[in-house]
């Protein structure tokens, strides 16, 4: 029935209307005809202009740099875009069938454009007046991330169905898939799915379950406002939403939707990861795969970032994690015996809640991060500290807390190192809960190689490179005090000493006129003199006065050159009595070089990093060709004296300064020496056992004393411990057979034709052997 206004009209009126509808129609469907026409011909220049698109077939993404470990662990990748390329044979279904519910359910039945949604999303622009919606199926998404820009126009979204058209004629479904699952954006500098997967979740993307699998799928529509990390109930929305469209699809059963749906989003997340009391996985080597990609860098220039090159390193992760853990557990110790140093910052916390989460969460972002050292803004301090560890997340601190902040929680309203509301402090996880803890300002360099080889198995440059990025290993250069003795002794040996050879321990005197005008005279650590020892006996003690004896008979110049076979540059090392005692300064990459002679037999093997590279299809292109022990080239002492030196180090882990390393390791192939610089400026700890040898420091980067009896074997001796147990764990004893020439004496091996109790100077020159400037880094 019609309206009663309408029903009323007369016959001339109802005719007059029936005209003008029809020319309304008419001219409704002239002007569809012709925006037709016009899209026709529009289309037709768009699509003649369209390149070849078969190149596509053989696709090739930027891929990033990726460096791995020795045993295949992923260590990190540098590049602006992070992707793990997937070929479409090895996507897993569940991933797929994701995908394909959130983006596109009839891509394999349409022909790369879907007119009705883009018909939907046009009359939906027009009636919110913006480009907001755009219908694309995935073969358009493909055509918009490869061939054309982000900006929102009609003209854009013709190239787009042009070249979605083009890519279906020339490429198979499964080819155009392909190329989305890797190309796409998905958030966090992830490129791609199989990225992604390692980004949000760790693990690889065969490993994920439906759930996960939704969240990514979920993530293409807007990667910043459905990123877990940024907005995890957001994220879970979207997952869910995705989950319900597989079971309306019949991709999974109802069943699978409710319980997928009924998990977490958990994602990595350093927070939630502490909040769960939930060890990081992460292999720490920042400070190794640095020094890789500045290498591969000036071999490949801006390639490297770009060509897909996997670096494989020496680094065991095993071995590496253990010197990290060893490294941060024992700084972390040393510093807080020392107290608390009070609040990084402060803050302004707003009356109103919503103003103050705010806040809190921006002063959190831009303080730097480190592993199980939070950064957390002081809510309130009585009767405990209680902090926000981030949006929405906070925590009360035990008891030692306060006992630990001591004078900072009644510091004056001025104060800015004062704990109060808005106070910027560390905190930590423990067994018990959380405690207050702070950033060590202490720095110290770890590394262990394979000394018969020179494969570097764990490097560590510093606390944190995140913090201070500074390579301790290869760019400090320090005093390494009474650790550079043992290589003075070795000297000595081709100068008729022998282990048993009588030294005196009594006050030494160096005037003026003898010592640059300055008069010297040393004393040994503990201020005392012992009257005569063995030399073996003073190696042991660490004592002082004997070294410098050693060093003035046989002649600082001789020393100075004999100190180049071990890669010691003279330009460091002046010939100066004092150099016996470490005067002179070193880096931790030398030590580990020159100790390794000791315990190979006296070769000279140059530690490396990158064992070889791989390019993006598989084939090695540079490999590492280090020169190892046996090889007569790059001997560096005789064999006999590299024996007698590596027994004498046995004695000192057995008996001498460092024998709380040799009892903890229960090993007879154990050989080591601690070394701590005037004023305890510097604390080393450097030995070998089983097949590795490993050298550790410990100082701060302004040069000031560790503090009173802050020697090598109390602060550096644990972590070389503590990495040792597990480096050399399960490995067979490493036996060092005597060489010719050698012969035991009172319990000590000494050279066959040197009588005890002389020290008598050999007639023969020696050669200072391999140019003391050697390169630093040896690669390929």
């Amino acid at each position: 029935m019609l309206p009663s206004k309408i029903q009323g009209q007369s016959p001339v009126k109802k005719r007059s209307i029936g005209r003008i509808l029809g020319w309304v129609c008419a001219i409704g469907a002239a002007c569809a005809a012709s925006g037709m026409l016009l899209f026709t011909f529009l289309f037709a220049i768009v699509y003649a202009q369209l390149p070849d698109m078969t190149e596509m077939r053989s696709y090739s993404p930027k891929l990033p740099l990726k460096i791995w470990s020795s045993d295949n662990q992923l260590l990190a990748e540098y590049g602006e875009e992070r992707r793990d390329y997937v070929p479409i044979d090895e996507l897993p279904k569940h991933v797929k069938l994701a995908i394909l519910a959130a983006e596109d359910s009839d891509f394999y039945e349409h022909s790369g454009v879907d007119l009705s949604g883009i018909g939907r999303a046009l009359i939906s622009n027009i009636l919110s007046g913006h480009k907001g919606q755009g219908g694309s199926t995935i073969t358009m998404q493909v055509a918009r991330n490869c061939f054309l820009s982000s900006e929102k126009s009609y003209m854009r979204k013709l190239y787009e169905i042009a070249i979605a058209t083009k890519l279906e004629h020339e490429l198979t479904k499964d080819q155009i898939l392909e190329i989305y699952v890797n190309q796409i954006y998905l958030g966090q500098r992830a490129y791609g799915f199989g990225s992604a997967a390692r980004t949000y979740f760790g693990r690889p993307l065969k490993e994920l379950s439906i759930g996960e699998a939704a969240t990514l799928a979920g993530l293409p529509v807007a990667p910043s406002a459905y990123n877990p990390v940024v907005n995890n109930r957001r994220a879970t929305m979207r997952r869910n939403y995705v989950l319900g469209r597989m079971a309306a699809l019949g991709f999974i059963s109802e069943q699978k939707r409710q319980e997928e749906q009924a998990k977490p989003v958990y994602v990595q997340d350093a927070v939630a990861d502490a909040v769960a009391g939930k060890r990081s996985l992460k292999i720490h080597a920042e400070y190794a795969t640095e020094l890789a990609r500045q290498l591969v860098y000036d071999i490949f220039k801006d390639d490297a970032y770009t060509r897909g090159l996997n670096v494989y390193l020496t680094i065991n992760s095993k071995d590496q994690q253990a010197a990290y853990s060893a490294v941060r557990s024992n700084i972390a110790s040393f510093d807080k015996v020392r107290g608390y140093r009070g609040a990084e910052g402060q803050i302004r916390l707003p009356a109103s809640l919503d103003e103050q989460a705010k806040t809190i969460k921006q002063a959190l972002h831009a303080a730097a991060s480190s592993p199980n050292l939070l950064p957390a803004i002081v809510l309130s301090t009585s009767p405990s500290i209680r902090a926000a560890i981030s949006n929405g997340e906070t925590v009360t601190l035990d008891r030692a807390s306060n006992a630990f902040a001591g004078k900072f929680l009644k510091a004056k309203p001025d104060d800015p190192t004062g704990l109060r509301p808005g106070a910027l402090i560390r905190v930590t996880r423990t067994s018990g809960g959380w405690t207050l803890s702070q950033i060590p300002q202490v720095q110290t360099g770890f590394m262990a190689a394979d000394f018969r080889t020179g494969a570097i198995r764990a490097l560590v440059g510093g606390f944190d490179y995140d913090l201070n990025m500074f390579n301790h290993v290869t760019q400090a250069w320090r005093q390494p005090g009474s650790s550079f003795k043992p290589f003075i002794y070795s000297a000595s040996l081709e100068k008729g000493f022998t282990p048993n050879t009588i030294l005196q321990d009594s006050p030494f005197y160096l005037d003026a006129k003898k010592n640059g005008g300055q008069a010297w005279s040393p004393k040994n650590y503990s201020g005392k003199f012992e009257g005569p020892m063995p030399l073996h006996r003073a190696l042991e003690k660490s004592q002082n006065i004997p070294v410098i004896r050693v060093m003035n008979a046989i002649g600082p110049k001789y020393a100075q050159e004999f100190l180049a076979r071990f890669g010691f540059p003279a330009s460091r090392h002046s010939p100066t009595l004092s150099t016996a005692l470490g005067s002179g300064t070193v880096t931790i990459w030398q030590m580990v070089e020159a100790y390794s002679i000791f315990a190979n037999g006296g070769y000279r093997v140059q530690p490396y990093l990158i064992d070889k590279i791989v390019d993006e299809s598989g084939r090695t292109i540079m490999t590492e060709e280090n020169r190892e022990a046996g090889d007569e080239s790059i001997r560096a002492i005789p064999a006999r004296n590299a024996f007698v030196m590596s027994t004498l180090l046995n004695d000192v882990a057995r008996r001498g300064t460092a024998a709380r390393a040799g009892a903890a390791l229960g090993r007879p192939d154990v050989g080591a020496k601690t070394g701590t610089s005037n004023d305890s400026n510097d604390a080393w700890f450097a030995g070998f056992a089983g097949n590795q040898v490993a050298v550790g420091w410990m100082g701060y980067d302004q040069l000031r004393s560790l503090g009173s009896k802050a020697t090598g074997g109390v602060l550096m001796q644990p972590i070389w411990i503590s990495y040792m147990q597990t480096a050399v764990r399960g490995q067979p004893i490493y036996n060092r057979m005597p060489p010719g020439g050698v012969e035991q004496r009172a319990g000590e091996w000494c050279y066959s034709e040197v009588s005890d109790g002389t020290h008598a100077e050999s007639s023969t020159p020696v050669s200072s052997g391999d140019d003391p400037v050697s390169s630093l880094l040896k690669l390929f």
